[in-house]
């Protein structure tokens, strides 16, 4: 790994997130996680939908209860159903 040390300070959780991450071995499945990852993470950084509102102005809400946000949300909760299945709990 050449690539230049940024030094940052991380709260346990995400320690874990970057350590889990850094411990898939290269791949094309780590470059799609990793591609996911970023999306996901512009996504809820900056909501944008391209729907705009009655004022002609996109919606930049992570609480407006449109369409897009709700999609977004239930393909959240469809991961997190996955995961307990994985885990052995009933989803």
């Amino acid at each position: 790994m050449n690539q230049d040390l940024i030094p940052v300070s991380l709260t346990p959780a995400e320690y874990r997130m970057l350590m889990g991450l850094r411990d898939v071995p290269e791949s094309s499945l780590k470059s799609r996680v990793k591609a996911l990852i970023e999306a996901l993470l512009s996504m809820a950084k900056e909501p944008r939908c391209p729907e705009q509102q009655s004022d002609g102005v996109p919606c930049a809400s992570v609480h407006a209860n449109c369409d897009q946000c709700v999609e977004v949300t239930r393909m959240l909760d469809g991961l997190e159903a996955m995961e307990l299945q994985i885990r052995g709990f009933p989803g």
